[in-house]
């Protein structure tokens, strides 16, 4: 058996009914073309292949040593490329042609991976992932607390929360539950530069108890129709949109007016 590496956050996938349903939420067709992230053992990738039949399935793992088993394991399987790459900044578009994302994610980078699918959006299909479940319940907006990343995320996609996982479906098992979601890019999305949109969101979250008057103008507020006096807790997606939307409008009257 292949010990998992602490290094990579490598918790590896045991219970073949939450494989089976992940690549059923994914709804693979033989037309598709599929990245998986972090194929571990490759219980997943066996899924995808045998179920989802994908016209190609490209695999990212970190870990090298991990490399040789599982090109062993699925040679049989001519549309199965398996490359050693960093899935926190590998650019998905440039490596597959509208492809829907799928993995595992290792608890330690499953935020940057989530960031990464964003700056794909133009191009992937959907993403079906498994992360730490306070992660996936803040990412599709079931948590009272929402982060700068899971306004950034809901922006542009629609996020579902599809299962929990219990620590007893890996190997070894983690200290704490995981959960599967889906993320599908929004039809109509907001044409908004996505680091400074990023950038936006992680000042107005930034002290979160601070009220929003301290850390944006004024008039900015008023003009968004935002109580100045609220917390960014307390603010709904569309008031994140609407008011970044009017920051940047008003970023550009002072710098016409200097």
């Amino acid at each position: 058996m292949v010990k998992p590496k602490k290094e990579f956050g490598q918790h590896f996938l045991k219970s073949g009914g939450v494989v089976e349903k992940i690549v059923e939420v994914a709804q693979i067709t033989p037309q598709d073309e599929v990245i998986e992230i972090g194929p571990g053992t490759g219980a997943l990738t066996e899924t995808i292949l045998k179920k989802g039949s994908p016209k190609k399935l490209i695999a990212l793992e970190v870990d090298k040593t991990l490399i040789p088993l599982l090109r062993e394991k699925f040679k049989d399987f001519p549309n199965l490329e398996i490359l050693n790459a960093d899935a926190t900044e590998v650019d998905f578009c440039k490596l597959a042609d509208r492809p829907i994302l799928l993995g595992n994610l290792p608890y330690n980078v499953g935020s940057l991976i989530v960031l990464n699918t964003v700056r794909a959006k133009d191009c992937i299909k959907r993403a079906v992932y498994m992360l730490q479940k306070e992660v996936a319940e803040k990412l599709t907006l079931k948590s009272k607390k929402p982060s700068w990343l899971s306004i950034f995320v809901n922006t542009f996609f629609d996020t579902e929360y599809i299962m929990s996982v219990p620590a007893r479906f890996f190997y070894p098992p983690p200290k704490v539950t995981s959960a599967v979601i889906k993320m599908t890019p929004k039809r109509e999305q907001p044409d908004f530069d996505l680091e400074d949109y990023k950038s936006f969101l992680e000042k107005v979250f930034s002290e979160r108890r601070k009220m929003l008057k301290k850390k944006l103008p004024l008039e900015v507020l008023n003009k968004a129709n935002i109580d100045p006096n609220q917390r960014v807790e307390q603010l709904k997606l569309e008031d994140f949109i609407r008011l970044y939307k009017v920051y940047k409008d008003q970023k550009g009257e002072i710098n016409a007016n200097i």
